[in-house]
Formats: structure tokens, sequence, C-alpha cells
């Protein structure tokens, strides 16, 4: 048996491809675009294992999908494949459109086909797995309960809308045509491997360069935050167990303004690595003008799976984040590779003109 993985360079799916084959043998085609937070290094320890076998490109070429369904028979689609990050869609949300609203039409309507022609075990058997955010719910005031699966999508960015709308698609897909989906929507994740335009990565690269540590207005966002390891054995649990055509909302219980993350990593690196002048790394924080339609709060309610499936987080984020950090400290020439050229320009793009 195989499974087929797609976006299984970025983060969280470079993580879940790792994940999965430290958990067993079954092997995995990966199918990713190498766009700029795609990184083959993020899967380094898996060169030459026959169980990985990487495919450059694009989950909006069906007839490569198509070869790829046919060629290696797989009896489950894992889509991770997505631009998603908020800035870059205000910025520039063609991309976001593109990918991940175009994007997953073409790999849905290829996974029908190649599902329509399975025999019937198999047929029963196949599962397509689509992996989504909390962002879709919309923002939260500081009283209202956290979201649940039955929040109606209230989508406030272009990335948010993209990926709303490929939600939909994939619903639309299960009570159209009967294709056997499972939706997961998680909150923020964190860990190993993220690109650093992130929050926490992109506050631990600056705090070692000596650089502003950039808080968007007041730094009170609150987020709940989910270690990506956490978010990659959930995903696993709905892939063996889902109820079809459900969604499962899958988060930390880890609810933490921006701020009070960003004193927490100043803290431990304050003593894992303090600084040469002995000043704290909080003294570089700095200000900066809000993102545009920048959601007040998300909050997960992750009761349903773990009522229906016995999944709950192992890492607290007191654990998960203190994990984060000494991978990032352990890890700077990864860290050295992806901040390049061309990541300078974006985050003196987005960053320069909110001082």
């Amino acid at each position: 048996m195989t499974i087929l993985v797609t976006g299984g360079a970025g983060f969280i799916g470079a993580n879940f491809v790792l994940d999965w084959l430290k958990a067993g043998d079954e092997p995995v085609v990966n199918l990713d675009k190498l766009t700029y937070a795609g990184n083959l290094e993020n899967l380094g320890v898996l060169k030459g294992d026959s169980r990985h076998l990487f495919v450059q490109g694009d989950i909006g070429d069906g007839a490569l999908i198509d070869r790829l369904l046919v060629e290696h028979r797989p009896r489950a689609v894992v889509n991770f494949a997505a631009e998603s990050h908020v800035d870059r869609s205000i910025h520039g949300p063609e991309d976001f459109i593109q990918t991940n609203i175009v994007g997953t039409f073409r790999l849905l309507e290829a996974v029908r086909a190649y599902w329509g022609g399975l025999g019937e075990a198999d047929k029963t058997a196949f599962r397509f797995l689509h992996v989504s955010t909390d962002e879709v719910y919309g923002s939260l005031s500081p009283t209202d309960p956290a979201f649940s699966e039955t929040n109606r999508y209230e989508p406030n960015s272009p990335y948010s809308a993209s990926k709303a709308a490929s939600d939909h698609l994939v619903r639309a897909y299960h009570h159209t045509y009967g294709l056997p989906v499972l939706t997961t929507n998680c909150s923020n994740n964190y860990g190993p491997y993220q690109f650093p335009e992130k929050l926490i990565p992109l506050v631990l690269h600056n705090a070692l360069k000596g650089k502003p540590l950039p808080i968007y207005g007041d730094g009170q966002q609150v987020r709940d935050w989910l270690y990506v390891s956490d978010h990659c054995t959930a995903i696993r649990r709905v892939l063996e167990s889902g109820r079809l055509g459900e969604t499962y909302n899958i988060g930390g219980w880890n609810e933490k303004p921006n701020l009070d993350v960003v004193h927490t990593l100043c803290a431990i690196l304050d003593e894992l690595r303090p600084r040469a002048d002995g000043q704290p790394y909080k003294s570089q924080i700095t200000y900066v003008k809000d993102r545009p339609g920048h959601d007040r709060r998300y909050a997960i309610d992750a009761s349903k799976i773990e009522r229906e499936l016995g999944w709950k987080p192992a890492e607290t984020f007191d654990t998960g984040i203190r994990k984060t950090v000494e991978w990032y400290l352990a890890n700077a020439e990864w860290v050295g590779h992806v901040t390049s050229g061309a990541y300078r320009q974006w985050t003196d793009k987005n960053y320069g003109a909110r001082a």
C-alpha cells in the first residue's frame, strides 16, 4: 500500500512525512511544487530511503496527478498543498486563488476519476484527507466560545477565504459524488522546519541576529498553539478512523496572546543562548503597524476529535516551545539556508512599511 501526500516538503507536510515513516514502512509519494516555503532540506534524513519518492510538481497539473495515481495506486491522498501565509495573501492574493482553490479543484477532479475506477474493496477503503485552518471561521471576541466544527465560515483575509473555498469544494465532492473525504481544521502550528515568516521562527531568527522583534499592534492577538508533531498524530488518527464527510478541529488547548509568546521565547533564549552584552532579548521588541483586517482571537474546541477518536495533544505549550527553541538553536545551518536573499527581500517588504 502507498499514500500520496501533497505539499510534503513544507512545514507541516514534511513533519507529517517524517513522522509517518518513523511510525511504519508504508511508502509515501510526496508531491510538492517547491515554492518559497517548500524545502527538500526538511526531508534530508530520507535521502536514499526507498519508502519515500519525491516528485516536484503542482496539484493544479491534472495530467501529473493522473499519472501519479495510476502508477502508484495510493490508498489515500493527504492534501497539505497550499499557500499559507496571511501577509503574503494581502500583498499578492492571486497565488492563493490559483493554488488553494483552482489547485484543490484540479486535485479533486483527478482523485474522483481515479477513485471511480477502483474495485469495490479499494474504493471503500480509499480516503481523501484535506488539511485546513481555523482561520476559515473568522475572529472571536474575548468572551466567545472556541470554534467548534459547527461554527459558520467567516474568513477575513484572502488566505482564509481561499482555504474556505477549498473546504467547500471538498465537502461538495463528498455530497455530490460520494468521494470519501475527511477535513481537518487546525490552530496555529509551531515546531521544527517552520519557515521564518511565521511568528515563532521569525522571532527566534531576529533575536539571534540582533534585529528588532516586530509585534503587530498591541500584541494582544490571541492564538491557540499546536505543536506540529501533535498535529501529525491527529491527522493519522482521522485518516485511520474518522467518519466520512466529517470535519475535525485540531487544537492544542493553548490560547496565548502573541506578546506572551514572544516574551516566553525571549526568556528561553536568555537562558539557553544569552546575549553577549547581558541584555535581555525582550529589549529587541518593537511594535509595528498592525496587519490590515488582523483577526483578534482564534481558539479551537478540539473535544470532538478527543471524544470520537481518542486524540489529545501530547505537548503542553511549555514543553513544545522549549523543544522548538532547542531545535532552532541546534539547526542554525538549516535556518541560514532558508533565510536567503529572497527571504530578506520579503521581510523588508512586509515589515519595513510598518515601522
